[in-house]
């Protein structure tokens, strides 16, 4: 599937300008971090959005009912092209769509900061998260494709570059606040940084072809069963951590009572340990296999959960939330480099696959815990979120492909 003749460029008149193996080595490193990048990029683009939300809602004269109506209409986007998204990267090719819809979602991005009106900006983000998904199954499956140069997992670590350029996005946007720059500016800026990366990036893509077998498979056809389980696993995962990233701070400050600026020391401690147990969790994978890994996250998520739900005091519903953040860390990624390995689907196919099951996860999982809490109680809801946890430990260990 992946053309590697680019090593006999490597080679001049019998000898070699360094080591064959070294050389080798070097190309393939310099890979990685080409897939790095466009990672790197598609998470600082998100965060650079998420961090100027606040500043768009005061200027549009939004409330919160009105802005969470507006931000539905970004997984929106999302759901309209997945449908879509696996045959568009095996038709055309994965490193051509990362090129086109990461260069049309840095685009968009800087569009939402123009909006002077609520149907401009929801307009916005349902492109943006067109373009988002576009990006996201193309990207993934350049990780997939990468992982199989190295005969290694390294999927992990590529999603830990998406979390770190999360923290390195908020940071920016905090920079610019200080400076009082508009939304727009500061989105301008960011794709500046973001269209280099691509620039000095983009001829390292791999180009890999698709078997005709599946080019001829009908728009909509029958799903396999292994990765609609995967997508279960991924959905469970995803629920969790919607909810950690859409609840965690309510939760810090209606049941745990923290103090003013402790109120966000449980997202914190969530995003920190979930960017780390990322870089982590490629070697943790290598030593103990996919299997252990995945059924140990599951119980953390669970533990995690339970832990904030029974003892809702600052320090022990940290050291929860941390271990949500360990629990999650490595689950999609191995559920992506699995499933991308599916020898009767293309890895695009099987990535939009797994990914719509999982992310009706994300999309699902903080309105439950509202609708819960409502009818019981905000502990009681993050309790049942809990439970997921222990149903990917369990389901973990009835699929073969995780080995």
């Amino acid at each position: 599937m992946i053309d590697l003749n680019f090593l006999g460029r490597l080679r001049t008149k019998g000898k070699l300008k360094k080591s064959y193996k070294d050389a080798k080595i070097s190309y393939l490193n310099r890979i990685r971090w080409a897939v790095s990048m466009f990672y790197f990029g598609m998470g600082l683009c998100f965060a650079t959005w998420a961090s100027r939300i606040p500043d768009i809602k005061t200027t549009l004269h939004l409330s919160e009912g009105d802005l969470g109506s507006i931000l539905f209409a970004l997984p929106l986007g999302q759901l309209v092209i997945m449908p879509f998204s696996g045959k568009l990267v095996t038709h055309f090719g994965s490193h051509r769509i990362l090129l086109f819809s990461l260069l049309l979602y840095v685009f968009s991005m800087t569009n939402l900061g123009l909006a002077t009106a609520a149907w401009h900006l929801s307009l916005g983000l349902f492109v943006f998260g067109i373009f988002g998904n576009l990006s996201n199954i193309a990207v993934n499956t350049q990780g997939v494709y990468t992982e199989v140069l190295f005969k290694k997992t390294i999927m992990s670590s590529f999603h830990g570059m998406w979390s770190f350029a999360g923290f390195m996005g908020a940071l920016v946007g905090l920079g610019m606040l200080a400076f009082e720059l508009s939304p727009y500016t500061h989105f301008l800026i960011v794709a500046g940084i973001v269209f280099l990366m691509i620039a000095f990036n983009y001829k390292f893509l791999i180009k890999a072809k698709e078997t005709k077998q599946t080019e001829k498979k009908k728009l909509f056809s029958k799903p396999d069963s292994a990765l609609i389980w995967l997508g279960v696993i991924g959905f469970c995962c995803m629920a969790s951590e919607g909810v950690m990233f859409d609840w965690s701070g309510v939760y810090f400050k209606d049941v745990i009572k923290a103090p003013g600026p402790l109120v966000i020391l449980g997202y914190t401690s969530f995003m920190i340990m979930m960017a780390g147990g990322r870089f982590i969790g490629d070697g943790l994978i290598q030593k103990f296999g996919r299997k252990t890994v995945l059924q140990i996250s599951g119980i953390m998520i669970s533990a995690g959960l339970f832990t904030a739900v029974f003892f809702p005091f600052v320090i022990p519903a940290t050291i929860g939330f941390m271990l949500v953040g360990l629990g999650v860390s490595t689950i999609v990624p191995t559920v992506y480099s699995v499933a991308g390995k599916n020898p009767n689907v293309s890895p695009s196919v099987a990535l939009t696959t797994v990914s719509s099951v999982s992310f009706l996860g994300f999309l699902m999982g903080p309105p439950i815990i509202g609708y819960i809490a409502e009818l019981s109680s905000l502990r009681f809801s993050f309790a049942f979120i809990g439970v997921f946890g222990i149903f990917i430990a369990i389901m973990v260990s009835r699929i073969k492909a995780i080995a």
